[in-house]
């Protein structure tokens, strides 16, 4: 059984985990592997950054950190989603897969928050724009957006100073 250790309003195992899923039921039948996930669940927090709709967090000055935390929150999430039966782990020749389980589009029907309705909404969007893209692809693109952040947070610690 996952344990939740983070306390975290935003960003929990447990809210990395419902993106996740949403990403897999819209993707459905498409297996993405971790780092896919990690792409895609990046695109979805941050749409707005990409010409889609208006990001689902709001744009703070250092979410270029979130690439580098994102790997195990949303694995952790994963794992969550897996221990409740909403999730398959898929292995392959070619690595570890994820694919949405058979409860799991019922499970996302039912949330009806107005955070999961935009969820849903910013899910269908990069699913998309980006299912087709090749991971590598999508990589630059948030690699550019870390370039673009840090050096506008370098810019604000010098205008601070």
């Amino acid at each position: 059984m996952a344990k939740i250790i983070n306390n975290e309003p935003f960003n929990s195992y447990l809210e990395t985990g419902v993106r996740s899923l949403t990403i897999l039921v819209v993707a459905f039948p498409t297996l993405f592997d971790l780092q896919r996930l990690i792409e895609m669940d990046y695109l979805v927090v941050h749409s707005g950054d990409v010409g889609g709709p208006k990001s689902l967090h709001a744009p703070l000055p250092l979410r270029a950190g979130e690439l580098l935390i994102r790997r195990g929150l949303i694995e952790n999430g994963l794992n969550l989603m897996i221990s409740r039966g909403l999730v398959e782990k898929i292995s392959t020749d070619d690595g570890f897969y994820y694919i949405a389980g058979e409860n799991a589009a019922p499970f996302i029907q039912s949330l009806t928050t107005n955070y999961s309705l935009q969820l849903k909404e910013r899910a269908q969007w990069v699913v998309k724009q980006f299912q087709t893209t090749p991971t590598n692809e999508i990589r630059s693109i948030t690699n550019k957006l870390f370039q673009q952040w840090s050096s506008q947070f370098q810019s604000t610690q010098t205008l601070g100073r």
